[in-house]
Formats: structure tokens, sequence, C-alpha cells
């Protein structure tokens, strides 16, 4: 599992989006960019519809999935947007 408390372009505010970690500054859900992204969207599609987030937050999320991909031990480097 990721650990997302390092990663500044999320966010998980208790009692929003019934605790979903969510792109910071919005209330869409890190769930949104893999089903559509699975579904075969781009990320500048991914963007488009879902104002609010920015490619830089999207690319940031995924560098900080694919380092902890990378990592035996649970993850804890920074992500910047």
């Amino acid at each position: 599992m990721t650990d997302w408390e390092a990663c500044a372009a999320v966010e998980r505010i208790l009692g929003r989006v019934s605790g979903a970690w969510v792109f910071a500054g919005t209330r869409i859900p890190l769930l949104a960019l893999y089903e559509n992204l699975a579904r075969g969207a781009t990320i500048n599609e991914f963007v488009e519809w879902f104002p609010g987030v920015d490619e830089q937050q999207v690319r940031a999320v995924l560098e900080h999935e694919a380092n902890a991909l990378r990592s035996p031990a649970p993850h804890r480097s920074s992500c910047s947007t």
C-alpha cells in the first residue's frame, strides 16, 4: 500500500469524500485517475475532464506510486507538485 502522507499533490480530510485520498484542493479522488487510465484515457484527457486537477499533480501522483512499487519497504519519499 502506498504511503500518500508524503505526497503534496494529494490530501485526505476525514468527513470529506468519505475520507478518500483526493487531489489537493479538490474533491476528486485518486481512484478516478486510476479508473480513467485503466479505461484508456490519457493524462491530458483526465485533466480536461476533471477541472481543478493539473498535469503536474497527476504526474506527481504517478511518480510517487511508481517509486512506492520499486521500494521493498514502506515508501516515504516526498511528492511535489
